[in-house]
């Protein structure tokens, strides 16, 4: 017996072994999140708007609030997680504006940091090696061996690991759905063909032969093949162009596709259920170290034929040997994409990028073309796509810069959190540049509960305005400042823990909301209060932003709103990476002076924090 409970204990954690034990959403006490929400107007109140706000937020507590939070509550008792499919709907799948530059993330391929530089030729032979160590990781998901990500000894949900592959969004009218096909190899079978795009035309062939998986000089043959294919043909239609519409607008292309031809209907189910996308781009968006800027304005705004918008996963391949990315945001967050890239970034580190196997190559089918047929109308639709496309992409300015002064190590000697650190040096940018508070959005993670994504924590805090008073106000002494900062950053590492406890407000105040609406009420004043959106609320954030981790991977998703900004960032120990998002035609907003500003507040920051001995 004690041999049976040894060998227990060294059974390796099975990815979602912990899936049933984790802890429901808890629905936050309705007072407490009113309180917290009060709390997080005040920066952007006069007296007169907090005083009104507050009679409104009362009115709402004593009234309809209550109503709402009782029958919250009963939700929640029938469901594990009483938010999922409403921030699935309204979040995603309701939304009508196109995705792939509003809602889409994209982002450089870490790689060239270590053992890649950019050079000629050599992209389809990287290409399969990445490939090959992406099927692996699939692999390792459908065999439930990639270990659980836990927080502390607290296991974290993985069920979006599910969605990293074999995921697809499809637009409908009103609502879109997300197809999943994975399967976890106890569920059952799994589709395992891969996409390949490329001038305008899209091919498909099987990643596993004969139970084993294409080894990377098997995976060369057929890339080549594809480029080959390609080379001396004219461009494809570039039907995939058409996921770059507004998504009412795909819509109905895919149903005038499949009106025209059935077999159109199963080209679409082989896309939508392949393990991912390959994208053959013959750009070479490599400009300098440390700057980022081109290779991620191109995986986000790039040729729209050859990428499928709608899939969890586009890996785009460069030509000059570089790589990226472009994904669907709805099936899952940031953190799995950063988990995948990260994981294959230390392969390719521990091999030297280098494929040290066989080179045999196993009699395999080549590629096969999947050609839709279209009509008039149906290439009417692509080039409108195409046009559309153009035109807002041609508004999207991205910097993407390493600010090398310092980094997580010097931030930590002075006994400070790193997040919370960068959070209020991009207060203190917008407040130098605006003299006005920034309504700011920071995501917080909800996975240690079941299926839990994310809540909003708000970093524009009284605290974090008073701070940025006291930096700009050259009366004040470096002790004043010092307290100050010390007090926002307090009051920042409180709201996040909390945010992350499922004790955040933002989420429960959209489902009070929602509530109203799935019930046919009127919305309630709370709402409307023109406090609501200054602050933030429904999506009006002028700072989105995101730590995308401690690792060498990074993102860029484009700015909430017109007049706003859209960073991500990424910790390391000596370096800190921005990439920065903004709108041209916003001429209040400029992302490279942001990110100056930040640099300079950065530097003022540390400055603050050395003298203070903190």
């Amino acid at each position: 017996m004690a041999d049976m409970a040894n060998s227990s204990k060294s059974a390796p954690e099975r990815t979602f072994q912990y899936q049933d034990q984790l802890p429901p959403l808890p629905v936050p006490c309705l007072h407490q999140s009113l309180l917290k929400y009060l709390d997080a107007v005040k920066p952007f109140a006069t007296e007169d708007e907090l005083e009104a706000t507050v009679k409104t937020v009362r009115r709402f507590e004593e009234g309809i609030g209550k109503e709402l939070h009782l029958k919250l509550q009963q939700r929640a008792s029938q469901k594990k997680n009483w938010l999922e499919e409403w921030w699935l709907d309204a979040a995603y799948l309701e939304v009508r504006t196109p995705s792939q530059l509003y809602v889409n993330f994209g982002g450089p391929a870490p790689y060239l940091e270590h053992c890649w530089p950019p050079a000629d030729g050599v992209e389809l032979q990287r290409a399969s090696i990445i490939t090959w160590h992406s099927l692996l990781y699939w692999d390792m998901i459908r065999t439930e061996r990639l270990p659980p990500q836990k927080a502390g000894k607290t296991p974290l949900d993985m069920d979006q690991f599910k969605m990293l592959f074999n995921t697809c969004k499809v637009p409908g009218i009103t609502k879109d759905s997300i197809h999943n096909y994975f399967q976890t190899e106890s569920e059952g079978a799994c589709p395992s063909h891969v996409v390949v795009l490329c001038r305008g035309r899209i091919f498909m062939f099987d990643a596993v032969c004969d139970g084993k998986i294409l080894t990377p000089p098997e995976l060369f043959r057929q890339l080549s093949y594809v480029k080959q294919s390609c080379e001396n043909r004219a461009e494809g239609d570039g039907v995939a162009a058409l996921t770059s519409e507004e998504r009412t607008r795909w819509a109905k292309a895919r149903d005038h596709l499949i009106n025209i031809d059935p077999h159109n209907k199963d080209i679409l189910e082989v896309i939508q259920s392949s393990l991912f996308v390959i994208c053959l781009d013959e750009t070479k968006p490599y400009s300098t170290p440390h700057n980022y800027t081109n290779m991620t304005l191109e995986a986000m705004v790039g040729n729209p034929t050859i990428r499928w918008g709608d899939k969890s996963y586009n890996s785009i391949v460069y030509s000059d040997g570089t790589f990226g990315s472009n994904c669907d945001h709805a099936p899952y967050d940031a953190m799995v994409l950063v988990s995948f890239c990260w994981y294959l970034d230390q392969q390719l580190s521990a091999t030297g990028g280098e494929w040290k196997g066989s080179n045999t190559v196993r009699p395999l089918p080549l590629p096969e073309e999947l050609v839709f047929t279209v009509d008039s109308e149906a290439l009417n639709y692509i080039s409108q796509a195409k046009q559309q496309y153009l035109e807002t992409t041609r508004d999207l300015q991205i910097v993407c810069y390493a600010f090398t002064a310092y980094g997580k190590a010097a931030i930590k000697q002075r006994k400070l959190h790193p997040d919370t650190f960068v959070q209020l040096a991009m207060q203190l940018a917008y407040y130098r540049l605006y003299n006005e508070p920034g309504s700011c959005y920071e995501t917080a993670m909800t996975r240690k509960f079941y299926h839990g994504r994310t809540e909003t924590m708000r970093p524009c805090t009284s605290e974090a305005v008073e701070w940025c008073k006291a930096m700009v106000n050259p009366k004040c002494d470096m002790n004043t400042r010092r307290k100050a900062m010390l007090s926002a950053f307090n009051k920042h590492n409180k709201l996040m823990a909390e945010a992350q406890d499922g004790k955040g407000f933002d989420r429960h105040l959209l489902g009070l909301y929602l509530i109203a609406k799935e019930e046919g009420l009127p919305i309630p004043d709370l709402y409307k209060d023109p406090l609501y959106s200054k602050s933030g609320g429904g999506g009006n954030f002028v700072l989105s932003s995101s730590l995308v981790g401690y690792t060498t991977v990074l993102g860029a998703v484009a700015p909430m709103v017109r007049q706003g900004y859209g960073v991500f960032y990424r910790i390391r120990d000596d370096r800190l990476v921005f990439s920065v998002s903004a709108w041209k035609s916003c001429h209040q907003t400029d992302a490279a002076t942001y990110f100056n500003n930040l640099s300079s507040s950065l530097h003022e920051m540390l400055h603050l924090a050395t003298t203070a001995q903190l």
